[in-house]
């Protein structure tokens, strides 16, 4: 997944003292959007995924579409 690959990243940025209350805040509010974007992203995609390819991952088409139907601030 791709946040995890910008984990260190953040990690090092929340961590920083220096940030102003302000740039903490905007921090957390772009790591929420960006986790929101990621999972519309792909339970959109999960719905369109064939049978065999819902298989490769363990999951069946009612499970898939209960999982793409959710809302994307949900996890």
């Amino acid at each position: 997944m791709t946040h995890a690959t910008h984990a260190p990243q953040i990690a090092y940025l929340g961590g920083q003292s220096t940030l102003s209350p302000l740039a903490i805040v905007a921090l957390r509010v772009a790591v929420t959007l960006t986790k929101w974007s990621e999972r519309r992203r792909t339970r959109l995609q999960l719905k369109h995924l064939d049978d065999h390819l819902l298989n490769d991952i363990g999951l069946d088409r009612l499970t898939a579409q209960r999982e793409a139907n959710r809302k994307f601030w949900l996890m």
